[in-house]
Parts: C-alpha cells; sequence; structure tokens
C-alpha cells in the first residue's frame, strides 16, 4: 500500500490565493451603461429608474468601503438626461400602466394607489385618469363604463359571481362581494357585477 502524505500549506500572502480586488468607482459613464441595460428590458418612471440606480451604487460602494450618499447628484443628472432623450416618461408610463391595470380589472382606487407605488407623482397620476374618462366619453356608459369593465375583468379573473361555477354562486354572494370591495368597487357595482351575467367577449381597454 502507498501511504500519501498531505502537506499542510500555510493561509498568507505566500499561498498563492488573491485578495478580492474592490469593484471599479462609480462614475456617469457606468451609471449610463446600467441605465441603458435596465430600460432595455423594463419600462420605468422617473422614481423606478433612480431607486434602481441608487441599490446599485450602494452594492458598489460597499465593495469599496465609500459613502453611497456622495453621489445622489450623479444619479439625479442620469435621471434628467434619460428623461431628457425620451427614455423615460412619467406620463407615458403611467398611461401604459393603467391600460395594463384595467385589463386586469384594477379599481380606479386601486389604480391610484399602484401608480403611486411606482414613483408617479399626485399630478401625473390625477392627468392620467382624466385622460382615460376623455378617451371614455365617447362610449355610452363613459367613466362608468370604464370601471365597469375594469369590475367584470376582475370577477372573470377571480371567478367571482357570473363566472362561478354552476350552482356555487348564491352560497358565496357575499364573500365575493366582499372581495370586490377590498379590491375598491363601490358596493352598487360589485353588487350589479355579482348578480349579473357572464360576458364572453369583454370590452377591451386598448393596447398597452
Amino acid at each position: 500500500m502507498i501511504t500519501r502524505t498531505v502537506s499542510n500549506r500555510s493561509e498568507g500572502p505566500g499561498d498563492g490565493r488573491r485578495e478580492a480586488r474592490p469593484e471599479p468607482p462609480v462614475t456617469a459613464a457606468w451609471l449610463e451603461r446600467v441605465t441603458t441595460h435596465y430600460l432595455d428590458r423594463y419600462g420605468a418612471s422617473s422614481e423606478m429608474l433612480r431607486r434602481v440606480l441608487a441599490r446599485r451604487i450602494e452594492r458598489r460602494c460597499r465593495s469599496r468601503d465609500e459613502d453611497p450618499s456622495a453621489h445622489a447628484g450623479l444619479i439625479e443628472e442620469t435621471v434628467a438626461r434619460a428623461q431628457r432623450s425620451g427614455l423615460v416618461d412619467d406620463a407615458r408610463f403611467a398611461a401604459a400602466r393603467l391600460r395594463g391595470l384595467r385589463r386586469r380589472g384594477t379599481s380606479t382606487r386601486q389604480a391610484q394607489a399602484r401608480l403611486a407605488a411606482k414613483g408617479i407623482d399626485a399630478e401625473t397620476i390625477a392627468a392620467t385618469l382624466a385622460e382615460e374618462r376623455e378617451e371614455a366619453e365617447g362610449t355610452d356608459g363613459g367613466e362608468a363604463d370604464t370601471e365597469e369593465r375594469a369590475a367584470r375583468a376582475y370577477a372573470r379573473r377571480r371567478r367571482l359571481g357570473p363566472y362561478r361555477r354552476p350552482g356555487t354562486r348564491e352560497a358565496n354572494r357575499e364573500r365575493d362581494l366582499a372581495a370586490m370591495a377590498r379590491a375598491g368597487f363601490s358596493y352598487a357595482l360589485a353588487k350589479n357585477v355579482i348578480a349579473g351575467e357572464a360576458e364572453e367577449d369583454e370590452t377591451s381597454f386598448g393596447e398597452a
């Protein structure tokens, strides 16, 4: 039998290991690359981009033992350039996001909250909803019809009321009304939708 001996190497400067190098410094060019990569993949509001850049800077500064707050001005400059070039447009983002939310059955109240969570300011949200109302004026029901279509879309997606299995509808009526209320729809509208008939072909809210 051949016996192998294993030598114990001391851990130190001479053991062949390299110390981890810190990441490169934060620069305007690096932030531009981060911005382009992010916006090529996702739609974003100004605030969403600002948050992404802040997180990336924080990680890089942590590896360099630097204060990330020193780069706050650079973040604002990068966001401003994205706005000027049209890569970021809060009004455009809000309108597209609202259409997507409506198709999923989001009420006006919840749509406002979700747009705010994406960093859209109250003035832009109000203008986006006003534009939606203006577009709806050409329809028979106008604004009320927009909210009703959203309510029906929500009921259909959650299989509430007329979208439940036959024989289970009445037993779940109060539960379904409560779900509609939590989703931000008025009691009167929820009652109409839950008591109504299923519609196979709902009117589209438009393209995002």
